[in-house]
């Protein structure tokens, strides 16, 4: 059994299928949308109130650590920095050659169009880094970067990269589908 294209396929059968699509046309309209009060985002550098609002350029992620109980809801925006920065990009720079990058230090977009680039890109990479590893590769372990999963196999990391990739990205796409419903619902008579 070769197991890399089927790890491969997991995700790259999903993203074509199911995600990406439902991507295309997302507008900054959308992208910035809150849907519920005290909303995590992306914004202007200084025009944040989270405790915490990372970045490098002219926009910042909210956060605070630790998280809030109940954590607040996130908008489009967020919910792709996070999936680009936290899921994909800090992974290819610690496993696949990709140039260091953290919440700090990363330059989230400042729309839409540019996020979904910056999406794609660190997919690429990801999905070229995976078929990199060959079989040999998924059965190493993932090394001290992983922290407490360092003994773990990299398929286990490429499992578990491609659930969050699959459930948040999900979740962004709910969330176009409550902005279309909500935001152009005729108003009642």
């Amino acid at each position: 059994m070769n197991w890399n294209p089927l790890l491969r396929e997991q995700i790259t059968a999903h993203w074509s299928t199911q995600l990406r699509d439902r991507l295309e046309g997302l507008t900054d309209d959308e992208y910035f949308w809150e849907p519920a009060p005290g909303c995590w985002s992306v914004r202007p550098r200084g025009t944040s109130t989270a405790p915490v609002q990372a970045g490098s350029g002219s926009m910042t992620i909210d956060f605070a650590m630790p998280q809030p109980e109940p954590a607040p809801v996130t908008t489009i925006a967020w919910r792709l920095g996070h999936v680009i920065v936290g899921i994909l990009a800090t992974r290819n720079a610690l496993h696949f050659g990709r140039t260091p990058t953290d919440y700090q230090s990363f330059e989230y977009a400042p729309g839409a169009k540019e996020a979904l680039a910056q999406l794609d890109e660190e997919y690429a990479t990801w999905v070229a880094g995976v078929e990199s590893l060959g079989e040999a590769g998924l059965a190493r372990p993932c090394g001290e970067a992983e922290g407490p999963f360092a003994e773990q196999p990299m398929a286990a990391l490429v499992l578990n990269i491609h659930r969050e990739l699959i459930h948040h990205l999900s979740e962004v796409c709910l969330l176009r589908d409550l902005h279309l419903h909500t935001r152009t619902r005729p108003e009642a008579n």
